[in-house]
């Protein structure tokens, strides 16, 4: 068992980026592994972060190299009398561009591998190459719980490294990764509504069932829902994916969410023009406020704010259905992620203008919330 707390996708994206800015700033040299699941998202947690940076990445998946292959070949030098190890392009040698060594399936790694490795973990060489300062190292795997293909870590290659166990939780992953990402809104409607269904590894393994659900078979569904466009057979592409009885479960939510929201007619209509067009189940509603905040952009933003205040108030509006459904907190979920996106993308004047928020505020300083 990996005896470290369990961390959050995100958290540890935010972690990593810690240690490569302590490493730039010289007071901290270390090497970095991420234990978790298939698909809960470690090679993509590297792969944002190199793009962040602006760091070459070097991804070796070491279920298939050889020790020579790091090592490099050897040469003899008749001159010299001596043998010369030719250092493979595999390793970053740049000092002038920061890089990240990403040493994928640490754990699935043969055996005979992992003394080559050890000296690129601690001493950050591997026979006469020494990696750059500027060479940030990460290691990945999956435990031998998982039901993977995994050795045990001896000790000496444990020593050498920070471990972090990966957790996949669904506030995470909408915020760090499905939104950003701009997956599907009802692939992230169905998660908020089943955050269980992220991920059933576990149950999987214990039920004897092959297919899991995992982040990322979730955003394999995400890119399925827009590549198929025939309904049949997607749902039998989607199946194969999640497994025949989540999929059935997704496949009711996601027919409802299509037949229910028209985000284009929303956002084109006037405001005494909309009440009408909105969903009137829970999960379609949902799939609206993440698909208002996939899409938002500059000018869109005035309109999308002005329909996340007023889907709050469907309740008076237009009473039952939506009277008995918790628009107050979907509403405030909404808003509190469209001014984070607002935030990251430089919009707040967009807030600052508008006579919908500034009156979503005032309500809330009414009712002590501001």
């Amino acid at each position: 068992m990996v005896n470290a707390p369990a961390t959050p996708t995100g958290r540890a994206r935010d972690l990593l980026m810690a240690g490569w800015q302590a490493q730039a700033d010289g007071g901290l040299r270390a090497s970095w592994m991420l234990h978790g699941r298939p698909g809960i998202g470690k090679t993509e947690i590297v792969q944002d972060m190199a793009q962040r940076i602006g760091a070459r990445l070097f991804d070796l998946r070491l279920t298939t190299i050889e020790p020579q292959d790091l090592r490099g070949l050897p040469f003899f030098d008749m001159e010299a009398q001596r043998t010369i190890w030719f250092r493979p392009e595999d390793l970053p040698d740049d000092p002038a561009t920061p890089s990240i060594l990403f040493l994928d399936e640490l754990t699935a790694a043969p055996p005979q591998l992992q003394p080559t490795v050890y000296g690129l973990l601690q001493e950050r060489r591997v026979g006469r190459h020494v990696l750059p300062d500027n060479c940030f190292i990460v290691a990945a795997g999956n435990m031998v719980e998982d039901g993977a293909i995994a050795y045990e870590m001896g000790t000496a290659l444990s020593d050498r490294l920070i471990h972090l166990r990966l957790t996949a939780t669904a506030d995470d992953w909408m915020q760090n990764y499905a939104l950003p990402q701009g997956l599907d809104p009802a692939v992230i409607a169905f998660i908020r509504t089943r955050p269980e269904c992220l991920d059933t590894t576990e149950e999987a393994l214990r039920q004897g069932d092959m297919i899991a659900c995992t982040p990322r078979s979730w955003a394999r569904v995400s890119a399925l829902m827009g590549a198929i466009p025939d309904r049949g057979l997607r749902n039998t592409a989607i199946a194969g994916v999640l497994g025949e009885a989540v999929a059935a479960e997704f496949r009711m939510i996601a027919e409802d969410i299509a037949a229910s929201v028209h985000l284009e007619a929303l956002l084109e209509a006037k405001s005494g023009n909309r009440l009408a067009l909105y969903p009137t189940s829970l999960h379609g509603l949902t799939a609206l406020v993440y698909a208002l905040i996939t899409r938002a952009d500059a000018a869109r933003l005035p309109a999308i704010i002005e329909i996340m205040a007023e889907l709050r108030e469907l309740g008076t509006l237009r009473g039952a259905p939506f009277s008995a459904l918790p628009l107050a907190e979907l509403g405030t979920h909404g808003f509190e992620l469209l001014i984070a996106r607002a935030l990251e993308q430089g919009w707040q004047e967009a807030f600052l203008n508008s006579p919908a928020y500034a009156a979503y505020m005032a309500e809330r300083e009414a009712a002590g919330l501001g």
